[in-house]
This record gives C-alpha cells, structure tokens and sequence, in this order.
C-alpha cells in the first residue's frame, strides 16, 4: 500500500487536511511476488531433498552390485572343476615339466603346449631324427641384378602337392627369377632365396616350406632356367642338395612313431610336441603333465582382493560419527538387504566341504576382519590334496554310470535321478527327471539342460543303447556358492536391483510432483505480476488525482 502523509492549510480561517502519498516505487513488488512463489515451492524443495538422497542411495547400490558382479566373474574358474579341452576351470589347466636322462639339454630338445583338460601323466620321449625340409642350391653367377638372357617357363612343387608354371624372359635377372618363384610360394610351398658368397658370387638357394616333401621340377617350354642356373643338371636331378627331405622319427613310452612335421600335435590328445633336436644314443627326455596349480593359487588372489572391494564398501556404508550416529556418507546405514547379502557371503564362506573348510587353503580373517590368503598353506594343500580342495571349492557332479558322462556342471548343480529313453534303433531320444522331459533337450547323444530350469548349464553325452535311470549327484564347494550367490544378487533381477528400480520408481514419481508444484508455482507467479501490476497502476492514477486536487486547493488559497 502507499504511505500517507498529511499537509494543512489556511483559507477564509478554515484548516484543511490533505492525506496523499509519493508514488508506488517504495514497494518491493518483486519480493513481495517472490515471497509468496517461495512459500509455494518450500514443499518441492523438500521433495527434491528426498530426490538427491535416493539417487545417493541408487548410487551406492549400483557400486555394490558393480563389485559382486566382479566378484562372481572372479570366481568363475574355481566354480566348476569340469575337464575336458573347452573348460575354462582353473582345475583342467594344465603344465608341463620336461627334465632329462643323460647328457642332453631338455628345453634345447623339445618344447610343450598343453591344451586344458589334457591327461595328467607321465611320458618318456626320446628323438632320433627331425623332419626336415628338402634344400637345394644352384651354381655361382656373377651378379643378382643383371640380365641374364634366358627365356623359358617351367613348373615347381612338392612332391604330392600343387605346382605352378613360372615363366621367365630374357631381360630378368636372378633376382627377379627369384621374385617370381616367390610370388606362388603359396601354392608350390617352394620359397627361393639368394645367398651372396661374395662381391661377385650369388647363389641361388630353393627351400621346400614343408618338411618330409621332395622338391618336383621340370622345364616346360624355352630354356631350361634352373640348368642354366645350375640348379639341375643334364638328366634333370638337382646338382647340390645341400638338405634331404625327411621325416621326424622318435620313440613315446617305447612306441615308435614317425610324422612329417616336428610339431606333433597328433599323439597325446590336447597336447603338442615340438621336436627341436635328436636326443643322443642313451639320453632321454622326462614329460610329467599336470594340474597347472598356479592358476589355482592365482585365482584364489583374485577372489581376496574382490571379496575385500566389496566388504570395505559394506564397511564405508556402515560408518558412524563420533556420537554414534550414521555418518552423511553411509547412505545404506542399516538397509537390510545389503546385511543380508553379507551374511549370505560369509556363511558360505564358512561352510565345510569333504572335512574342509577355507582355514585349510590358509583363507583367514585379520585383525582388521579383511580375507587374506596364506600361499605357503595353499601351495602345500595343493600338493598334497589337490582333489580335496577341488572339492572344497568347486561344483562337482558324478553318475553312477559309467555309459553317462559329465561334459558340464554349471555353476548350480542338482542331484537328481535321469530317466533316459532308447528308441528301437538304439538312439536316445528323451532325458526325463521325474516324467517331465521338458527340462533336458536331446541331441545326438549329447543331453543338455533347458535354459531357464534349475538344471541350466548341466550337459551330459551318453553311450549306452538301452533305456535306464541314472543316479546323478552334485555338490557345491565354497567358490561356487558365493559365485551363485554374488551373481544372483547382483543379476537384473536380483535384490540390489529391485531396490534400484524401487528408488528410481520412487524418484520419477516424486519429480513429477515437483514438477507440478513448479508449473503452479510458476502460474501463481505470472499472476501476482499481472494483479500487482495493476496495484501499481491504481496507485499511480490516485497520486495523479492527488497531485490534482492538492493543486487546486493550493490555487483556492
């Protein structure tokens, strides 16, 4: 409202009080508008306060579920203990030691690559020849750039595979000779070279790329190139064979074998030989092929430090300040689920198994209650009961017959007893439990547990010709329950993720109303502006009025 002020005067001894005020601008229209707009929007305020403190809350969850999904990923080699060359289990890994009998250099004479689920064992080799390439060398010529002057095409090969026509002309020279042969080195499998014996002595050099193969030559049409090169001589034969063709000949377990190649790959199932050098008369070399335990010990390391991860952030969610109260951070301070997960994860990690338990790999809590691991236990457990701690760790699963074999366990396995049909030819057409063969599908012999079925991830091939129930028994060890149950709890539809969809749910609904409270905010806005600015226009028309009245009260004095 205007302020007032009073102003008298005199006339014919009558006084006269005039009340009137200046102009609008001593009003705060804007605060006035922006007072009541601020108590319209303290609700949305507070609204928005909830807002950010679910989305701390959606992000702490986030990061809880972020480290058991690393977790379980982790855990994944020490979770299922299957043996065959696709498993990826830390317990089908395999190494190999080579030492020797007699005076003979091991890692000079033969080198190893072992394929996982190969057979543990030991082999004794012992090499007699190398395969080798058939190497032959032509005459001296003066020079490797100049013109030789011959004219002609021949073919070139090994023996038994594919040859190619090379033409040559007059103007190449040795070096473009050997160009060509080169350019169909990947058909002939002959590749040519050029040895430089001196300023003015070249040589050229044809090497078979496989070994145990003879070179084939023969001149078809012109010169003949590789005689005039001295390569070959009158009847056709090659004049230096400075390399024989020949197979690789050596002994496993007293077999004798031979194979044209020295990367054998062919005698023991999932692992290759590369022969490098004979072994002398009475020397010998000593294979032992076993469970490559470091991958073991390695992942086992990984776990600790994941485990850690996620219980220091179950650790920071739980902080207090110094009169006991939760800490602005831990924005989980109490929440049941993330208690819930951490008792999941530390009973199973108490567990036993076959007698066992994690105290036996040196698994063990510090004074600061933070997992850490004993390798010089590990290391001894491992060698002294690898099956056991296999067992302790792993999901396992067995039959009771020999005709069903176990290709895969899962990561959850069941015992259960397999119903299995044989048609009238012998083949298997149906894996049942309890009478419901929708959970295994069929294919050949191998039978496979329905996606979506507590039996997913289990696969089985079997060899008999006859219908028959098949007990099968699993267990689960330490690795693959906190496997399951990190990779449950974190999945799209586990606990951490209803509770991060509850509160991102929550948030949209509570922003609407935020929304809304601003739109009407807003609206109130415009229309204090619209009716103030009307109060503003009154006031100014009355001081008008005013200014006029004062002026002729004034003129009657």
């Amino acid at each position: 409202m205007a302020s007032v002020s009073s102003t008298s005067s005199a006339s014919s001894g009558v006084t006269v009080t005039t009340s009137g005020s200046t102009n609008s601008s001593s009003i705060d229209w804007s605060a006035l508008i922006q007072s009541a707009v601020d108590a319209k929007t303290a609700q949305a305020d507070t609204i928005s306060t909830t807002i950010t403190n679910n989305e701390a809350k959606i992000s702490a969850y986030q990061t809880l579920q972020s480290d058991l999904q690393t977790l379980y990923s982790g855990l994944s080699s020490l979770s299922t203990a299957v043996v065959n060359s696709l498993s990826t289990s830390a317990f089908a890994t395999r190494a190999a030691s080579i030492s020797s009998t007699g005076d003979v250099s091991a890692s000079s004479a033969l080198s190893m690559t072992i394929k996982n689920g190969a057979a543990i064992g030991d082999h004794t080799l012992t090499i007699s020849q190398l395969a080798a390439a058939q190497k032959v060398v032509g005459t001296s010529q003066s020079s490797q750039t100049d013109e030789l002057g011959y004219s002609g095409t021949f073919s070139i090969g090994l023996d038994g595979g594919a040859t190619s026509d090379i033409t040559i002309t007059s103007t190449m020279s040795l070096q473009d000779v050997v160009d060509a042969i080169n350019a169909q080195t990947s058909a002939t499998n002959v590749q040519a070279s050029i040895v430089q014996v001196s300023s003015t002595s070249f040589q050229m050099v044809l090497t078979g790329t496989e070994d145990a193969a003879d070179i084939t030559y023969s001149s078809t049409s012109g010169d003949d190139i590789l005689n005039k090169l001295g390569v070959t001589n009158s009847s056709g034969s090659f004049t230096n064979v400075i390399q024989e063709a020949q197979s690789a000949e050596f002994t496993l377990d007293g077999i004798s074998m031979t194979r044209d190649t020295n990367d054998i790959t062919d005698v023991l199932s999932g692992v290759t030989f590369s022969l490098l050098q004979a072994t002398p008369d009475g020397t010998s070399l000593n294979i032992s092929i076993e469970t490559d335990t470091s991958q073991i010990q390695s992942a086992l390391e990984i776990f600790v430090t994941n485990y850690n991860a996620f219980r220091d952030e179950v650790i920071a969610q739980q902080a207090t300040t110094t009169d006991g109260t939760a800490d602005s951070s831990a924005v989980l301070f109490g929440d049941g689920t993330m208690r819930n997960i951490m008792d999941a994860l530390q009973n199973a990690l108490n567990s036993t198994v076959g007698g066992m338990t994690m105290a036996d790999l040196g698994l063990s809590f510090n004074e600061k209650n933070e997992l850490e691991l004993d390798t010089s236990t590990l290391s001894e457990i491992l060698s002294t009961n690898l099956s056991g701690v296999t067992k302790l760790l792993s999901a396992q699963t067995t039959t009771s017959s020999s005709q069903l074999s176990v290709v895969n366990t899962g990561t959850s396995p069941q015992s259960f007893t397999l119903e299995l049909t044989v048609d009238s030819d012998g083949n298997l057409s149906s894996a049942s439990v309890g009478g419901d063969s929708s959970l295994f599908t069929v294919s050949g012999t191998t039978i496979i547990g329905a996606s979506g079925s507590i039996y997913a991830g289990m696969a089985f091939t079997y060899t008999g010709s006859t219908s028959q129930s098949i007990a099968v028994n699993s267990s689960t060890g330490i690795a693959s329950q906190i496997y399951q149950l990190a990779k449950d709890y974190s999945s799209s539809t586990g606990a951490l993720q209803t509770q991060i969809t509850s509160l991102t749910t929550r948030d949209e609904e509570l922003q609407k109303k935020v929304d809304d409270i601003n739109s009407a905010a807003a609206t109130l806005q415009s229309q204090l502006q619209t009716q103030y600015a009307k109060y503003q226009a009154a006031i100014e028309s009355a001081n008008s009025t005013l200014d006029y009245l004062k002026a002729l009260l004034n003129s009657s004095d």
